[in-house]
C-alpha cells in the first residue's frame, strides 16, 4: 500500500469525536451504551459509545494500578473503574451496564482473570476481552501491518495478514523506562519525570533525551517483524503521544509509520467496539 493510501481517515476522525465527547458529552435516547475499559499502566480510560458506536462521553485518570501489562492493585483498580463508571452514568443520565476490555499481547493465560475481575466488580457486566492489540486495529482498519501499542511498562505487537493477526508479542519496554531516563537524566522523583514526560511543551527538548530508548523500542520491533512481510506499523499507546516518535521508529525500521492523533485513545475506542450485548460469565 503506497503512502497516499494510508489516510486512516476513520481513526482521526473517531478520536475526533471522542475527544469532542470526553468535553462535552453527548446526552441522548440509545437504547444501549457499550462501554470500553483500557487498564493501562499509566492512565484507566473509559470510552462509551451509543447504539450505533458513536461517542458519546469518555473519561480518564492517572493510575499506578497496572504494572508491565498485569494488575498489581486489583482493588485500586476496581475502586478507579467504578469511579469512572458512576461519573459518566451521571453526566448521560442513564447506568451503563455492558464492558469489553483488553490485555497486553499473549498474556491471557497470566491476566485475563485478573482484568475480567475488575471490570464485573466494578458494575459491568463483561461482554468481551480481547488483546489490546487487536482492539486497536478494530479503530486502525489496517489489513496487512503491524499494530505496536506502546504502553507505559509494555510495547505489545500484532501482526496482521488479510485483517488477521497471525502473531503476537508483549516486550517489557515503554513508557516507564522513559520516565526513568528522565528522572536520571534531570535529577527528578520519578513521579515528577511522569509530570515531565506528558507535557507536550517539553517534548522537543526530551526527544534526544530519550531517543536511546526509541531506537531499544525499534530493534524490538525489527526482532519481531522479520519474518514478516509488514509494509506498515500504526503506532498506538500512552507513550506514543512523545512527538517526533514516529520519525524515529520509522527511520530505524525503515518501514513507513502512521501516528494517529492521539495514540492514547484508539486502543479503548476498539475496546467499545467490540463491546456487545453478549455476557461473559
Amino acid at each position: 500500500m503506497s503512502k497516499n493510501k494510508l489516510t486512516f481517515e476513520y481513526c482521526d476522525q473517531l478520536v475526533k469525536d471522542f475527544e469532542k465527547a470526553v468535553e462535552h458529552p453527548i446526552v441522548g435516547k440509545s437504547s444501549v451504551y457499550y462501554t470500553g475499559v483500557d487498564l493501562g499502566t499509566a492512565f484507566v480510560v473509559l470510552a462509551v459509545l451509543d447504539e450505533n458506536y458513536k461517542p458519546v462521553a469518555g473519561a480518564y485518570r492517572y493510575a499506578d494500578v497496572v504494572r508491565d501489562g498485569m494488575v498489581v492493585d486489583y482493588i485500586g483498580a476496581i475502586n478507579i473503574v467504578r469511579e469512572l463508571k458512576q461519573e459518566l452514568e451521571e453526566k448521560l443520565g442513564t447506568e451503563l451496564l455492558y464492558a469489553a476490555a483488553a490485555i497486553p499481547p499473549g498474556t491471557d493465560a497470566l491476566d485475563s482473570g485478573a482484568v475480567k475481575n475488575v471490570v464485573q466488580a466494578a458494575g459491568f457486566e463483561l461482554t468481551n476481552l480481547l488483546d489490546e492489540s487487536t482492539a486497536a486495529n478494530g479503530v486502525l482498519k489496517m489489513e496487512n501491518g503491524a499494530v505496536v501499542d506502546i504502553g507505559g511498562g509494555t510495547t505489545g505487537i500484532s501482526i496482521l495478514k488479510d485483517g488477521k493477526v497471525v502473531y503476537v508479542a508483549d516486550d517489557p519496554t515503554g513508557g516507564t523506562h522513559f520516565s526513568l531516563v528522565i528522572s536520571g537524566a534531570y535529577k527528578l522523583p520519578f513521579a515528577d519525570a511522569e509530570k515531565y514526560k506528558r507535557d507536550p511543551m517539553n517534548h522537543k527538548e526530551l526527544l534526544p533525551v530519550l531517543k536511546p530508548v526509541v531506537e531499544k523500542i525499534s530493534s524490538i520491533i525489527n526482532r519481531h517483524i522479520k519474518d514478516y512481510d509488514v509494509k506498515e506499523i500504526s503506532l498506538v499507546g500512552g507513550t506514543c503521544c512523545l512527538s517526533g516518535i514516529e520519525e524515529i521508529i520509522e527511520k530505524k525500521t525503515g518501514i513507513y509509520t502512521h501516528k494517529p492523533q492521539n495514540p492514547m485513545f484508539v486502543t479503548p475506542l476498539g475496546i467499545a467496539l467490540s463491546c456487545g450485548q453478549k455476557i461473559i460469565e
